[in-house]
């Protein structure tokens, strides 16, 4: 069986039209591309704690964009991960600060908590789309502010320690950082939470390609009437679509808010939210893309404050690169019919050579 490289093809064009973007940026500001980006991905992977870092930072980015990818490869776009990522975090933060178990059993106990919290906040927008054909964009939208204003009026009210703009430091128990980790890398900010990433991109893989829900859920994203007229419950496949994408984006709220940092920040939509659409775009919705593509989108948000110590680039160029990627990834079809016409031009040159050389 012939596999199709389309998908890589339009990413690995995506980026290397981002990355020339930037190239020109730099050279408009006056200074030295190649400099530049030598520095920017030197700051990411320099040292083993810098490479612990951009694994740190790409953990809760693996987790939003399968969130995204997920709903996507469903017919879906779940624009709402910022919230759901919020109510996860806020789902673990209460039970790391209210209840004294034992770590071995804290930790579990959290993991649920911010997974049933994401999942009832993918469920709502999810039930309006089928019951009500509410379009996914807008409720989770409003679910997004909605879990902006919960979390702000719960721990300013129940949960702060001093400071009225974030909840207590979580203890000890509560944390997925571990100390072994973080001396293994050189004190890097590497925590458990990679190992739930990695979990969950297996995990979700396995769905999609290999059980008969993967197989039903993927038919309503191709056509959801054509689904409908096979006997599939569309209706239910939208819901729990929602359910797994919304659980997903909490259990990225817990590997952010108990692990890269230790308190949970109010009047903050995190932008980790957002940036799962642009991760899941550029890995093609694929759950090994999503690794690959926050991997990438890691080692970019570590480099640029490296880059702009050595050179004086300012940051805002990485975070420019990464906005253009996501506009070309985002008009990948041009990309795709380049490729195409290019593969076509060579496989005529083969043909006119073959018919020569008869």
């Amino acid at each position: 069986m012939k596999r199709d490289y389309t998908g890589i093809v339009k990413s690995l064009g995506a980026v290397f039209l981002g990355l020339l973007a930037g190239a020109i940026l730099m050279i408009a500001i006056g200074a030295n591309p190649l400099k530049g980006y030598f520095y920017l991905f030197q700051g990411g992977l320099k040292s083993i704690e810098r490479i612990g870092n951009v694994f740190a930072i790409a953990t809760t980015l693996i987790l939003t964009g399968l969130s995204v990818a997920f709903a996507f490869r469903t017919g879906l776009f779940n624009i709402g991960a910022a919230g759901q990522m919020l109510i996860g975090g806020l789902c673990a933060t209460v039970i790391g600060l209210s209840v004294e178990l034992p770590r071995l059993v804290l930790l579990p106990v959290m993991f649920l908590a911010a997974l049933i919290g994401g999942a009832v906040w993918g469920v709502i927008p999810g039930f309006l789309k089928a019951r009500f054909n509410v379009h996914e964009v807008v409720a989770t939208i409003m679910m997004n502010w909605i879990a902006y204003w919960v979390v702000y009026y719960t721990i300013r009210n129940y949960f702060t320690a001093g400071l009225e703009t974030e909840s207590a430091s979580m203890p000890a128990a509560g944390q997925l950082r571990v100390s072994w980790l973080s001396q293994l890398l050189s004190g890097s900010y590497l925590n458990l939470g990679i190992v739930i990433s990695i979990l969950c991109v297996i995990v979700i893989k396995f769905i999609l390609d290999r059980t008969t829900l993967g197989y039903e859920l993927k038919a309503v994203g191709f056509n959801r009437h054509a689904a409908k007229y096979a006997g599939i419950k569309v209706n239910r496949s939208i819901i729990l679509s929602m359910m797994i994408a919304g659980g997903l984006a909490g259990l990225a709220g817990l590997t952010y808010y108990t692990g890269y940092s230790v308190n949970i920040q109010i009047g903050i939509l995190p932008s980790q939210g957002f940036d799962g659409i642009a991760v899941a775009l550029l890995g093609a919705t694929s759950p090994w893309g999503v690794f690959f593509s926050a991997t990438f989108f890691g080692i970019l948000h570590a480099g640029k404050g490296f880059m702009n110590a050595n050179t004086s680039i300012p940051p805002q160029i990485s975070d420019s690169i990464i906005a253009i990627i996501i506009y070309f990834t985002a008009t990948s079809l041009f990309i795709e019919k380049l490729y195409k016409k290019l593969r076509g031009r060579r496989a005529d040159r083969k043909q006119i050579k073959a018919g020569g050389d008869e």
